[in-house]
């Protein structure tokens, strides 16, 4: 790996460690997100504290520390070194070095690397998570599904180059959510908007 990859790699990494989520419920005095129903550091859970505006912001920052991540390597040293910082700012969610390295499930921030990546194919996968969500009111789902299909609207938007990214981070989405997909198969997953 030259060193240019490895500094947008850790760059990346810093940009996406930022934890929105607790960080907004904190700023709203909604209490230690981590305290609340799963614990977990990303949208949805900062939905159950029951404020919409604090989901939504946290939803935003995110997904839009993933796309900062991969617009910056970008303009600074070209699309390989984008890749490398959108792996580093999912990483980065996911393990976040100020929280133990206890960090979300990176739905958000890996829509907002497509977005920048490839807006078509992000727009793709957001609407694959709305449509899902929509029939089914299973946020997990919606986000496995949309997480599965990324590779899928690279590949047809021309972003070929992009898809061993799309893979890896959609292996990490599935893995950060075995405990949901144990409960989708029991049937025990709340739906959206439901409490844990």
């Amino acid at each position: 790996m030259s060193l240019t990859f490895l500094v947008a790699l850790v760059l990346g990494y810093l940009v996406g460690s930022i934890p929105f989520g607790v960080l907004v419920t904190r700023a709203m005095g909604l209490g230690d997100l981590r305290s609340i129903g799963s614990g977990n550091i990303g949208a949805t859970n900062v939905l159950r504290t029951g404020n919409k505006g604090a989901a939504l912001a946290t939803l935003l920052l995110d997904g839009g520390k993933g796309a900062v991540a991969v617009l910056v390597a970008r303009a600074i040293a070209g699309e390989p070194a984008a890749l490398f910082a959108a792996l580093g700012a999912f990483l980065g969610h996911l393990f976040p070095v100020w929280l133990g390295f206890r960090g979300g499930k990176g739905v958000a921030t890996f829509l907002g690397i497509l977005l920048a990546l490839a807006w078509p194919a992000g727009i793709a996968a957001c609407l694959t998570w709305l449509a899902t969500a929509f029939a089914f009111r299973f946020s997990s789902l919606a986000a496995l599904v949309a997480a599965a299909s990324a590779p899928v609207w690279l590949a047809l938007f021309g972003r070929s180059d992009a898809i061993w990214l799309a893979v890896a981070l959609a292996v990490l989405v599935v893995v950060r959510h075995h405990a949901n997909i144990r409960r989708l198969l029991a049937g025990t997953e709340p739906k959206i908007g439901k409490g844990k």
